[in-house]
């Protein structure tokens, strides 16, 4: 039978979930729950990279190893705060799915519309499959009005400047073909949050295929978050940046 599947082109594949973390014991035993709720036929693994969280988050993330199995969930953590982006080549090492996705631990995305994902990049046979706020079909839940012009602002001015062919760049839910993202990451310079527009814009750039799921950000439930004023002012650095050399 299975035999049969794969003549289909009904491969089955497997995927690795990256979830990076930072104070996150609040959310990272629900967010995990979750994926296993939608993901109940799919072949996965979910690979947590925690930056030395103060808070118990690797002490949780353990306890979900002795639930799950530690082949199904994978702490690997590192001595401090290190970056989104060096996050993300870290876990990447580690990952041994067909295709990685990369969500964040905070409940902002949500693991249900991972079935969307994957069901868009089996019928488009997609490189990329990015989640928006911004077409049909999806939205922003939670935020105040200042934080929604901001962020549709900076995603106007973006578009405006680099032409990314998508219509959320600083979104940071999305699914990659495994090498794909391989060659991606390794021609990023980008650190923080900087590093999810520049990903997108490098694809772009290097003719892969892309295409969109709609998705409602929901602003985090616990915790607090770790955008500020810095964060701005890096994405206005990186934006000029990537205008210069994309």
């Amino acid at each position: 039978m299975a035999d049969e599947k794969e003549t289909k082109g009904e491969k089955k594949y497997k995927y690795s979930i990256l979830i990076p973390t930072y104070n996150e014991r609040l959310n990272i035993a629900i967010i995990v729950y979750l994926v296993f709720k939608h993901l109940r036929d799919v072949d996965f693994e979910i690979i947590v990279v925690d930056d030395g969280s103060p808070d118990g988050t690797q002490e949780i993330v353990k306890q979900l190893q002795q639930l799950y199995g530690e082949d199904r969930i994978l702490l690997r953590a590192r001595a401090k705060k290190l970056g989104l982006g060096t996050a993300y080549i870290h876990g990447l090492k580690h990952a041994s799915g067909d295709f990685v996705v990369i969500m964040d631990a905070d409940l902002s995305h949500h693991p249900k519309y991972l079935p969307s994902f994957i069901k868009k990049q089996l019928e488009t046979n997609a490189s990329i499959v990015t989640g928006t706020r911004y077409v049909k079909g999806g939205g922003v839940h939670g935020w105040n009005l200042m934080r929604k012009l901001t962020s549709r602002g900076a995603n106007v001015l973006a578009q405006t400047l680099l032409w990314p062919g998508v219509s959320d760049l600083t979104g940071s839910f999305r699914l990659y073909k495994k090498s794909v993202l391989e060659d991606v990451i390794s021609s990023c310079v980008s650190k923080g949050y900087v590093f999810q527009m520049e990903m997108i814009v490098r694809a772009t750039r290097k003719g892969y295929h892309i295409e969109e799921v709609p998705i409602t950000f929901v602003d985090r439930v616990f915790g607090t978050s770790k955008l500020g004023g810095s964060e701005i002012v890096e994405y206005l650095k990186g934006l000029v940046y990537l205008l210069l050399t994309t």
